[in-house]
């Protein structure tokens, strides 16, 4: 079925007495719908095609949706009275920034305890920041380390999942002893919501403070293109508490309000094996559990992450110039 015929399928569902709620929240809410499902049905065909594993979009209970969009009409933003009408319905809210420009789009989304929040999306676009010029720092990625960096300025993995872990444990023991939809069962499963909530701002805090304070001091920052996918397969949980991608755009989003300068590595380049004083190739370093060796041509000793970092650091800035990148040496010491 195309979107189109989604489209004209949904709006006779909005006639019929068991789907009358769609009325509720507007024809380009219902729209919008359609244009959810077609964007996951191209991601998954995406992914597909890289033969990265996915699912393709199953149903979702109504209660469940957490959110809808609307564009034109369906609401009507009172900014002096902080209210905004969606429907026939007025609500107050609190506002975290003035609004610029002309808005294209409002999303109301849920989040698991019930709070809601506005999402607004205007056409007005902020002066690009030249980028500017001062130091420049490498960082290698790591489940030790949340960033080793080419000058010695590391920074710790807070791992804030972990730290919050036996209160969710808690959380979810309490919860599987409660009776299904009873008042206590809700009561439950909000208090886990709110511990895991909590977790999450903490490391929300934590990526913000870190990015601002990395691209106040610098102004290029070379990184590597994480293949996320397959740290995921081999650290999970890990992965997923350190949040490295949620990281990277809010450092993007930082360094264009500093006029700082993000440059990626290729993911593939060897920036652990590569001794950065001579250009030597290790090739046992392959084993992750190996962190600190000594180059048999050059004798330099290296901390795995902080050569790597120093690597990454060579390899941007080289891009940056334009010049070439020194080329991997396998037994030959420069």
């Amino acid at each position: 079925m195309k979107k189109y015929d989604l489209e004209k399928h949904l709006t006779k569902l909005k006639k019929s007495k068991k789907f009358s709620y769609l009325r509720e929240i507007g024809s380009q809410a219902v729209q919008d719908i359609a244009d959810r499902i077609e964007r996951a049905y191209k991601l998954f065909y995406e992914n597909r095609k890289k033969k990265q594993k996915s699912s393709p979009p199953n149903f979702k209970k109504v209660r469940k949706y957490k959110s809808f969009m609307l564009k034109q009409a369906g609401w009507k933003l009172n900014e002096d009275l902080g209210i905004i009408k969606i429907g026939r319905e007025n609500y107050r809210y609190f506002q975290s920034r003035r609004i610029e420009g002309k808005i294209k789009t409002v999303t109301v989304k849920r989040d698991p305890i019930g709070d809601i929040y506005i999402y607004i999306v205007t056409d007005f676009s902020e002066e690009k920041i030249m980028e500017r010029t001062g130091k420049s720092v490498g960082y290698d990625f790591g489940l030790k380390k949340f960033l080793t960096a080419s000058d010695g300025q590391d920074i710790e993995s807070p791992l804030f999942f972990a730290k919050n872990s036996k209160l969710i444990i808690k959380k979810n023991r309490n919860l599987s002893r409660k009776q299904e939809k009873s008042h206590n069962h809700k009561k439950a499963r909000l208090e886990l919501a709110r511990a895991h909530k909590k977790t999450v701002n903490q490391r929300k805090d934590f990526h913000f403070k870190t990015a601002r304070q990395i691209c106040e001091e610098y102004a290029v920052v070379c990184l590597e293109d994480l293949n996320l996918m397959g740290m995921k397969k081999l650290y999970g949980r890990k992965v997923s508490d350190l949040g490295f991608y949620s990281f990277v755009q809010k450092l993007k989003y930082e360094a264009a309000k500093f006029g700082t300068r993000i440059i990626f590595i290729d993911r593939w380049y060897a920036s652990s094996q590569i001794c950065s004083e001579c250009g030597y190739k290790n090739p046992e370093l392959r084993d992750l559990r190996i962190r600190k060796w000594e180059c048999p041509e050059c004798g330099a000793k290296h901390d795995r992450d902080r050569n790597a970092s120093i690597n990454i650091l060579r390899v941007g800035a080289s891009t940056l110039r334009g010049d070439e990148v020194r080329p991997e040496q396998s037994g030959i010491c420069c």
